[in-house]
């Protein structure tokens, strides 16, 4: 694929690209994302363990003792009556508001690390699971950040959390107001933007993802919007060999996240 000239990534300060969120608290909830959340810096307030289990959960509760977490040993029952994702396997931590980053964080990420952005974002994803599985799919990828829009659209709730199996502690994410602006402020620090369609006109494998990138994932029923789609560079498809023709939002993300991946390791 040839692109009409080439858009170069500006390694410099750039311009605020959205306003201030607003906070959130955090609830996480099972092991494995409780305990990435104590790994990571965020402050944690509480961790209740279920007292039936307390001597199984002694990582966390040394984590959670350094922190300076308060430790509240309860009822398995108190639990199931306050889980949000039903599966809370004993340990449920409330940690300080969502500390959400601005889009340019994102950005300063990959200049830190020498690397062109690599950025998902997410335009309308309704289901947890889905926006969970992208997030993990990302942060294992390298991405540098994620976007995810302030309405319409599941939030970083105790489901996402351990959808993302606490991939979501490591990751920068921003929430913003408007994802069609926000995709132009991005065109206009040299990043190409790919939205992800069935109907895309240009293969997955011959998108060029080695570039500063923005992958755009729309919402599973709708897909792209069509203001969305219209401020794309280009619109990729994933090739459809099966007797289905479609993936689910979290499956495609994956598979572009990781062709990009692929190119700009046989750059390197």
């Amino acid at each position: 694929m040839e692109y009409k000239g080439k858009r170069s990534f500006e390694k410099k300060k750039p311009a605020a690209l959205n306003e201030q969120e607003d906070e959130e608290t955090t609830v996480v909830e099972g092991r494995n994302a409780v305990l990435e959340l104590l790994r990571s810096d965020k402050s944690v307030d509480k961790v209740f363990i279920a007292s039936d289990i307390k001597g199984k959960m002694s990582d966390i509760f040394l984590l959670a003792k350094e922190k300076g977490a308060v430790i509240i040993n309860c009822d398995r029952k108190k639990l199931d009556s306050v889980t949000q994702t039903g599966v809370h396997q004993g340990v449920i931590a409330y940690a300080a508001a969502r500390e959400y980053v601005q889009v340019e964080d994102i950005l300063h990420i990959a200049e830190e690390r020498n690397e062109k952005p690599l950025i998902v974002i997410c335009e309308g994803i309704t289901d947890p699971h889905n926006l969970g599985a992208i997030i993990r799919s990302a942060e294992t990828a390298g991405a540098h950040g994620i976007i995810i829009p302030k309405r319409r659209a599941v939030g970083l709730t105790a489901v996402v959390a351990k959808a993302s199996s606490g991939a979501v502690e490591h990751m920068a994410i921003s929430k913003v107001s408007n994802i069609a602006m926000t995709i132009e402020k991005l065109k206009e620090k040299g990043v190409w933007i790919f939205g992800a369609d069935a109907e895309g006109d240009t293969n997955l494998y011959k998108a060029g993802f080695d570039g500063a990138t923005a992958i755009v994932i729309g919402s599973e029923g709708e897909g792209l919007s069509r203001i969305v789609r219209e401020k794309c560079d280009f619109i990729v498809s994933i090739p459809m060999k099966g007797k289905v023709n479609s993936l689910n939002a979290s499956t495609a993300a994956a598979v572009l996240i990781y062709e990009a991946v692929r190119q700009r390791i046989t750059e390197d």
